[in-house]
């Protein structure tokens, strides 16, 4: 009989994984989970995929819309001087070609602008608080919006510039959703429909359309207010609004943010049309705007955007 004897088994090695490794891979997935988070919160899938298709519909907005894609910058970043801090909101005053913006806090006023971004005039703001939105009526008259008690006050502007009291002029409380500085931010007028569009800035972001308010003021209001906040929970791939303007020419309006540095051009009817970065590295800019606040366009077309602390951007067709 033969006996054999079993020789004892080698261990297997396996490649140990070294620390190193262990350190690259883990840095690697952590970077990889942060850049998903960002653009994420960011929305670049949302803004890659819209700009592509934006762009293969191009011809057929063409002559229709504003196209914001076809706006370049010819003043970048100029501070307003006279101004150092807390600029917010722009309109345009058709009437007087110059524009006219708000200063929430120290002190709160209404001043008037040149087109290039100088200060024109003062209209000190007494008794209000918390101003944020701004938009011209036409005649004269304005709406300005406190953003934490969400009210809107309307008035005449003087022939020249003086102080408006709170207490002589009219006004409106919506108090959707208050709370606190997260209210409402922009504003904006449709003098050929009589129509108001509000936004509120987020937490969250809503987006009303209020009608018959300038022909109700003085007199019996009758007024409908519609929620249009659908419009945007799906389309508008910005994590907050912080402005709103609406174009006479297009009958299109134009929606601001400045967490997401991003303007975004909509027909009154919810469609999504164009969009803007103002973020440097995707724009000619050369800084990304640090919190633009405010957005409008003139009669010729060319767009200006304030961003605080007293920054002032003016764009054209190029």
């Amino acid at each position: 009989m033969i006996s054999t004897v079993e020789s004892p088994a080698i261990p297997v090695r396996r490649p140990s994984i070294s620390r190193k490794t262990k350190l690259w891979t883990l840095g690697f997935l952590l970077i990889g989970s942060i850049s998903v988070a960002v653009s994420k919160f960011h929305h670049w899938d949302e803004r890659l995929f819209f700009d592509l298709k934006s762009h293969l519909n191009a011809s057929v907005w063409k002559g229709k819309s504003i196209w914001l894609p076809g706006y370049s910058a010819y003043i970048d970043a100029k501070p307003v001087k006279g101004i150092e801090q807390n600029l917010s909101s722009i309109v345009y005053d058709y009437d007087q070609d110059r524009l006219l913006a708000v200063i929430n806090d120290g002190p709160t006023e209404l001043v008037a602008l040149s087109k290039t971004g100088n200060v024109t005039g003062h209209y000190p703001l007494v008794g209000f608080e918390d101003i944020e939105g701004l938009a011209y009526m036409g005649g004269g008259r304005v709406v300005i919006v406190d953003e934490r008690t969400q009210q809107l006050s309307f008035f005449q502007l003087p022939a020249t510039p003086q102080s408006i009291h709170a207490d002589d002029v009219q006004s409106l409380s919506l108090g959707f959703h208050l709370n606190g500085n997260k209210g409402f931010e922009g504003v904006t007028y449709d003098a050929e429909t009589d129509r108001l569009f509000v936004v509120k800035e987020r937490n969250p972001r809503q987006l009303y359309e209020i009608s018959g308010m300038g022909s109700s003021l003085g007199q019996r209001m009758q007024i409908k207010i519609r929620d249009l906040t659908s419009w945007i929970d799906d389309k508008v791939f910005a994590t907050d609004l912080s402005d709103i303007h609406f174009d006479p020419k297009t009958k299109h309006l134009v929606i601001l943010s400045d967490e997401s540095k991003l303007m975004v051009e909509m027909t009154t009817e919810g469609e999504l049309v164009s969009f803007r970065n103002l973020v440097g590295w995707l724009s000619e800019l050369k800084q990304s705007a640090p919190q633009p606040e405010g957005v409008t366009l003139d009669k010729d077309g060319n767009l200006y955007v304030v961003s605080e602390p007293n920054l002032f951007y003016a764009f054209r067709k190029h």
